[in-house]
């Protein structure tokens, strides 16, 4: 075979003890096969510990998700708790509907309670913003969660948080990844008998202390409640079967309303996601059979959470009594309009907020944070950006978080958690159509009032797949190609500014802004207003391109979007054509 050196030690490693049978078995039949791509794409190269953990097509070997390569890097996150912190420490772990979700969960705490860190297990599928409220509310050091969010089924990740409930970021991101890097065998990992450990007290189960714990925190946002029983609206929501389905309908029953319909097919927990493509509510495709509900049942709305329940999708019944899926910007931009309008109506909106979203969210969000007078805070994509602002405001007593959001359908109010919540998402965005329709007025027609205010504002985002390890040779010779070779205009309009995450020193804000931790990320600012940004995706074999701009008019917004699509994605799909892609 022709396989290098270095792939051939893996091979040999993973086909010997202590690698269970079923590990070696499958190995060795690629090896007997003569698969040499399959070998290399598995051994190549080792799953990376990145910024936000672990997240990969589930397979043996190291270049996958599987549960040799979770043990090792929970044995070094063991590692940097017992050298950095002292005392009693523990964990916090959760999972979601995923195949080996479970399992990976359980390899997790069996690793965590050997190390001597007490592992809280929740004993069923929670979303991912419970995990982060659990790890506070518990006092964690650090907490887990077993999920690759709306990735398609073949995939499954590890997230990791620290004390504050966000996820984990520089310059102690780096330090826990250079433990994991440490582990170079199973040997180096402890793992002792998981029924030993639960019963030693080491692993504990743990569930509906923590549900009414952070449903009480979820409510207690809650800002017209009055409007929910006054209202007769109905909902479809469906969890996409995932984790949403264990909390969304607590929430409606807590919060009184009455007319809900649950898409029955999807409310199950199903690893292999049957009834859709992918567990997007970004895309349409997801909501489809949500929407046949909806139409089928006279519903006003459609609500879907992703299968971690952080990210979440809406469709509303327009005028033609059809449903329009609403974008991630969009939605962010209702919501946001929602909490300071109704916290100013009732003179409860702080004289010192904040608003925080993503560099590459709609600046539709900064123009309404601004006519409340909130100060906006852009930083990195990454929800653990939002939660690093969250804590340095409290920290040094500066301003109060608001609100925060993501064009990629994540949201938060609150600082009960410190990552986008579905759930949070899911009661705002309901609470709103109730109030509105108490007033004859649709989620369609606040957003029109939002545009007639601020200018309408609308983006498109293009996603270029480039699969394995060629997909990232091909992601990595893009980027270097924008990054030599700027455009001075595109779609026809003057580039006036190319920010460069990657080499320049960029604020978070305009005025006392933080430097931004530097990020293979390019923004081209254009004269009229319009930007174009550009980065490989953080958790997919994708590079994204984000595409905004406004103007008076639904049309000629939408021309000048169609315009820069043109002039960028056809020559990016030659280039890769071109590179053998």
């Amino acid at each position: 075979m022709s396989l290098s050196q270095e792939v051939m030690q893996r091979v040999a490693e993973w086909t010997a003890e202590p690698y269970e049978l079923e590990c070696i078995d499958e190995i060795k039949s690629l090896v007997d096969s003569g698969d040499e791509q399959e070998l290399n794409e598995r051994f190549a190269v080792e799953l990376e510990f990145g910024t936000g953990g672990l997240r990969g097509i589930i397979r043996n070997g190291t270049n996958g998700m599987n549960r040799y390569v979770i043990a090792k890097a929970t044995q070094g996150l063991s590692n940097y708790v017992n050298r950095s912190a002292s005392g009693e420490k523990s964990a916090a772990i959760a999972y979601d509907s995923r195949m080996y979700s479970r399992e990976f969960a359980m390899e997790t705490a069996r690793v965590f309670a050997s190390n001597g860190i007490k592992a809280y297990l929740f004993s069923e599928m929670r979303p991912t913003p419970e995990l982060s409220f659990a790890v506070r509310y518990l006092g964690c050091i650090t907490g887990i969660v077993i999920t690759a969010s709306h990735n398609p089924k073949e995939y499954n990740g590890y997230k990791a948080y620290w004390s504050d409930g966000a996820q984990i970021i520089s310059p102690q991101d780096k330090e826990i990844i250079e433990e994991v890097r440490k582990i170079r065998s199973m040997n180096d990992v402890k793992s002792e008998d998981f029924e030993k450990l639960l019963d030693s007290g080491m692993i504990e189960w743990i569930g509906q202390e923590i549900d009414d714990a952070y449903l009480k925190e979820v409510l207690a946002l809650s800002i017209r409640p009055e409007e929910i029983g006054k209202s007769d609206i109905k909902i479809v929501y469906s969890p996409i079967h995932g984790t949403g389905g264990t909390m969304v309908p607590k929430l409606f029953e807590r919060l009184g309303f009455k007319n809900i319909i649950y898409v029955q097919e999807q409310l199950k927990p199903d690893s292999q996601f049957s009834t859709v493509k992918k567990p997007n509510p970004e895309e349409k495709e997801a909501l489809d059979m949500a929407i046949r509900y909806a139409l089928d049942n006279g519903a006003d709305i459609v609500i879907a959470t992703d299968p971690d329940a952080d990210r979440m999708g809406i469709a509303v019944k327009n005028s033609s009594g059809e449903f329009d899926v609403i974008s991630g910007n969009h939605i962010g931009a209702i919501i946001e309009y929602y909490i300071l309008s109704s916290l100013k109506n009732k003179e409860v909106l702080p004289g010192n907020g904040a608003v925080v979203k993503t560099v590459v969210t709609t600046d539709l969000q900064d123009r309404i944070a601004e006519s409340f007078s909130m100060k906006v805070f852009n930083v990195l994509t990454g929800f653990k950006y939002i939660g690093e602002k969250i804590k340095t405001f409290e920290s040094e007593n500066t301003f109060k978080y608001v609100f925060g959001g993501e064009e990629s359908y994540g949201y938060l109010a609150g600082t009960y958690a410190r990552d986008k919540d579905a759930v949070l998402a899911t009661l705002m965005i309901a609470e709103c159509c109730a109030w509105l329709m108490n007033s004859g007025r649709s989620i369609g027609d606040f957003l029109q009032e939002i545009f007639g205010t601020y200018g309408y504002y609308d983006d498109r985002n293009v996603s270029i797949e480039a699969p394995g390890l060629k997909g990232q040779e091909i992601i990595s010779a893009i980027m270097k190609n924008f990054r030599n070779s700027a455009p001075s205009v595109i779609g026809g309009t003057e580039v006036v500014t190319v920010r460069d995450f990657a080499n320049n020193d960029i604020p978070d804000s305009e005025t006392d802004g933080q430097i931004l931790p530097k990020s293979n990320v390019l923004q081209y600012l254009l004269s009229d207003g319009s930007k174009v940004t550009v980065r490989p995706s953080g958790t997919e074999p994708k590079i994204k391109f984000y595409f905004s701009a406004f103007s008076e008019s639904h049309e000629k917004t939408s021309e000048k979007i169609a315009k820069q699509v043109e002039d960028i994605i056809p020559s990016v799909k030659e280039f890769i054509a071109s590179y053998g892609g």
